[in-house]
């Protein structure tokens, strides 16, 4: 890859059609045209480029708001350099052109060009990415989109419970569960829970294998006095609940077949491209390492490889703290200083670096350690678990540009030691 770029063009992307920009490296415009969005007008893009400069893919440089995509995929493909800025930086550029607001399509594609030839390194540069990486990255959305999915179907489910069937709340807090929902289907009114047989509620729990409440508990819950309801009520909440656990189960298969397919690609990716450098140790992969992290599961290990793939690539922790919204933002004029915490970061990292302290905490104790001082300094619950988060990214960081494993012990090791 070579930064040698003597044209540069701007792309102001749309549903329908994208507007392009075409200048060279004195800022002089050589053209500006529409293109469809489809295959052939795509097609069309990339050959008006070639056309209009006589040069080779790797000599023009494109800018695009959006880092991802069939228009980003194409260029990567055709050998473009393609470039990536955030759409709040584009508004900042497009003060330069025009101080009253002005905004258009061709206005735009127009400052995208003309900033990345003299602000290049505002831009991210992108890369074409591995295909485990885009497939694990689908799976890794697909799995939040469908546990999203499955706890609205469980809040109706807890509202209709809550209209006629209360005492049923109390044998589960997972009412999305398989098990909860086939012991509703036994027992779906206070009238068939006072003749259910206890043997019936044994053999639910023991094909479900739940062993954290007993069927004579079950039964004793279940049986307790029943709210009184107008005629029809128990009838029309049961007939909506029977319904929405046939989404339920579908979503359940669903998430167990995700989990599966994450669980493969991560496999995968720890086994792609394995060397053995010369050395009595075998490299060890990047999912390894940070698998062996304490508070790092599945999920948090998908959507950090999916959604953070490029900066784990290079070893990045300030890219990862800013990306996943860990590092704060310091706003200093004078005498005044407000550290808040940063809004503009990768939601989803944000989400899934949450967790990952917040588990790291219950079973690492130096994350416990680090966590109980944040605390005891008045700093909030979030504001201790992104400080923990700090911390374990650049271990993270650490551990995957010496290629070693986590070990619990090491800090222990050196502090005698020494």
């Amino acid at each position: 890859m070579t930064d040698d770029a003597r044209w540069f063009a701007g792309i102001d992307w749309a549903s329908q059609t994208h507007q392009v920009c075409l200048i060279d490296a004195d800022g002089k415009m050589i053209g500006e045209r529409a293109f469809a969005h489809g295959g052939a007008g795509l097609a069309d893009l990339c050959a008006w480029l070639l056309s209009m400069t006589a040069a080779e893919a790797a000599a023009i440089a494109v800018a695009i708001e959006v880092p991802h995509g069939p228009i980003v995929e194409t260029l990567l493909e055709r050998g473009f350099q393609t470039h990536a800025v955030n759409p709040k930086q584009l508004d900042r550029f497009r003060d330069r052109f025009t101080v009253a607001g002005a905004k258009d399509d061709r206005r735009d594609a127009h400052v995208l060009a003309d900033s990345l030839r003299t602000d290049r390194h505002c831009f991210r540069r992108l890369a074409a990415e591995d295909a485990l990486v885009i497939e694990l990255r689908e799976w890794s959305r697909m799995t939040e989109d469908l546990q999203q999915e499955r706890n609205r179907l469980a809040n109706r489910v807890r509202e209709q419970l809550w209209r006629y069937y209360p005492q049923a709340l109390a044998v589960s807090d997972d009412l999305a569960a398989d098990w909860f929902l086939e012991l509703w289907a036994a027992a779906p009114t206070p009238e068939k829970a006072a003749r259910i047989r206890e043997s019936t509620l044994e053999r639910i729990l023991k094909a479900h294998r739940i062993r954290r409440i007993t069927a004579a508990q079950v039964l004793r819950i279940l049986r307790q006095p029943a709210l009184t309801v107008a005629p029809g009520t128990a009838e029309a909440a049961s007939a909506h609940i029977r319904a929405v656990a046939e989404r339920l189960k579908l979503v359940n298969r669903q998430i167990h077949e995700a989990h599966r397919q994450l669980d493969g690609l991560c496999a995968r990716l720890a086994e792609e491209n394995t060397e053995t450098p010369p050395g009595p140790e075998p490299e060890q992969r990047d999912v390894t390492i940070l698998r062996s992290l304490p508070g790092v599961g599945r999920i948090v290990l998908a959507t950090l490889l999916a959604e953070a793939s490029e900066p784990l690539r290079r070893r990045d922790y300030h890219a990862l703290r800013t990306l996943s919204g860990v590092a704060p933002v310091t706003k200093r004029s004078g005498k005044r200083c407000i550290v808040s915490m940063r809004q503009a970061c990768h939601m989803r990292l944000r989400g899934a670096v949450y967790h990952w302290a917040r588990v790291a905490i219950q079973h690492d104790e130096l994350s416990r350690r680090r966590y109980a001082e944040f605390r005891k300094r008045g700093h909030s619950h979030g504001r201790a678990l992104r400080g923990v988060a700090d911390r374990l990214l650049a271990v993270a960081c650490a551990m995957l540009a010496h290629q070693a494993a986590f070990d619990p012990g090491y800090r222990r090791a050196r502090e005698e030691a020494a």
